[in-house]
């Protein structure tokens, strides 16, 4: 690899979020801080790309997308690793008119860029998955039920953005069907329904920028050096929960 990896920190007692409080993080990030959709989908889908390269090395990765904010950072990391010279592949995983307007910026830059995207998939040596992220209610349901049914025949190893698709991020829930993933990298905080959940295999934890304040709002302290020593960290023990 031409970069340096940078050794990643492990924590072992860190506050976790549901998911309406990871929406009022959200909210307040937009709304009251300015800080955009765009930017902290690009800190997400750097993060997932460098953590994909650290941890397992691939040649040739896949990138399932969903067509909200988890698939667009799935593209970004699509675009960090084609930059780095990885053979990368992108899947869709709902029809490109679904794509919400961020989303579809990631989108038409892969494609400008000759990303190879498809809506068919075919094995890789790592599987990104990046379908659902932390809003599902209810099981997952077309084209996305399909792919998370194709990742679970495959042998490669899954690497699942923020949560590994149709799993409840609040209550820890497996829906039907769920990705088993080998290891999740969630976005920001922990969420309460992935500490412990055999799904998400090793669980990181990466800084999308959100100031440790934000979590003031509901009596959470985040600790404000946790990205001191790099963008992500690695969550070893059970967290705090609200």
């Amino acid at each position: 690899m031409t970069h340096a990896s940078v050794p990643i920190r492990t924590v072992t007692d860190i506050p976790a979020v549901t998911m309406s409080q990871m929406r009022e993080v959200d909210r307040i990030m937009i709304e009251d801080l300015h800080i955009e959709l765009m930017q902290m989908m690009e800190n997400a889908g750097r993060n997932l790309a460098r953590l994909a390269r650290q941890r397992f090395r691939p040649e040739h990765p896949v990138v399932l997308v969903g067509s909200g904010g988890n698939g667009g950072g799935g593209m970004v990391a699509a675009r960090h690793l084609a930059n780095w010279g990885l053979d990368v592949r992108v899947v869709l995983g709902r029809e490109r008119e679904a794509f919400g307007p961020v989303p579809a910026h990631q989108l038409d830059v892969l494609e400008r860029m000759g990303v190879e995207v498809s809506s068919r998939p075919e094995p890789g040596d790592l599987h990104l998955d990046a379908l659902i992220g932390y809003s599902l209610v209810g099981d997952p349901r077309g084209r996305s039920a399909e792919l998370i049914g194709w990742l679970a025949d495959q042998e490669a190893p899954v690497l699942s953005l923020d949560t590994p698709s149709g799993l409840d991020v609040t209550s820890g829930e497996a829906g039907d069907p769920v990705v088993t993933a080998d290891a999740t990298l969630t976005l920001a905080a922990p969420k309460t329904g992935l500490v412990g959940a055999r799904q998400v295999g090793e669980l990181y934890v990466a800084d999308i920028s959100v100031p440790p304040a934000a979590y003031s709002a509901f009596g959470l302290s985040m600790p404000p050096d946790l990205f001191a020593d790099g963008a992500v960290v690695r969550l070893v023990s059970s967290s705090r929960r609200p």
